[in-house]
């Protein structure tokens, strides 16, 4: 398979440029622009580090040499989104890569990880398409194989609503087999927000009340290894 390639749509966590339903539903500017840096560095970190090649579409085009304080990379490739809507800016980045393996993502799931990158070019190993579905009816993560013959998938897409996974996977061949990640979180809005850090909070609160048991349990068989050696 050809090296893949990951494109990352992303613009700077300025309010007003990104996230402004955060920004309102929060009713605190910095508060979201806080949490968008936050959300923007995780996936910068998963995205790179990896055996594939990252690109970076941003707008507008003179955020490009911006490095956001080094979460955008002074390394990292830079390309302009363009204009139109998100499928015209898309499909943009399918044209301008190389055929092979390319996946698009966002900025908006605070738990992707490297190993979901992983996951999802293994489905492309076996598989013509590949989804991480959102909770909202989007997606956090499409890839395709790209062909000469291959046609843009994000035309007449229904954006912002829960019929965007679906419009796109209408688009594709019929006989196309597709692979689907696990489902993540996209954080929109406030909601989003509460109910990602109620999860966290209890997967942290969990795993926290696992580890005690297991120290507990280590120390109480190292009494009784302790005791047997002396007999």
């Amino acid at each position: 398979m050809k090296r893949p390639q990951i494109l990352i749509y992303a613009k700077p966590p300025r309010i007003g440029l990104s996230k402004t339903r955060l920004a309102k539903s929060l009713g605190s500017t910095v508060s979201a622009r806080r949490i968008a840096t936050a959300l923007q560095a995780k996936t910068l970190r998963a995205a790179l580090n990896g055996a594939w090649d990252t690109i970076l579409y941003t707008a507008p085009d003179k955020e490009l040499d911006n490095s956001l304080g080094g979460i955008w990379p002074l390394h990292l490739e830079r390309r302009s989104q363009g204009p139109g809507n998100l499928g015209d800016r898309l499909s943009k980045g399918l044209r301008e890569a190389p055929p092979g393996p390319v996946l698009f993502i966002g900025s908006d799931a605070p738990d992707i990880s490297t190993a979901l990158l992983r996951q999802a070019i293994r489905e492309l190993n076996r598989n013509d398409a590949v989804f991480g579905p959102a909770q909202d009816g989007g997606f956090w993560l499409f890839g395709m194989h790209k062909t000469a013959r291959t046609k843009s998938p994000f035309y007449g897409v229904r954006w912002s609503g829960p019929h965007a996974m679906e419009d796109v996977w209408a688009n594709l061949s019929d006989d196309a087999k597709v692979g689907v990640l696990p489902q993540l979180m996209d954080i929109d809005d406030a909601d989003d927000w509460a109910i990602w850090q109620g999860r966290h909070e209890a997967e942290v609160e969990a795993h926290t009340e696992a580890q005690t048991h297991t120290a507990a349990a280590n120390k109480k068989r190292g009494f009784f290894d302790r005791l047997f050696r002396r007999r």
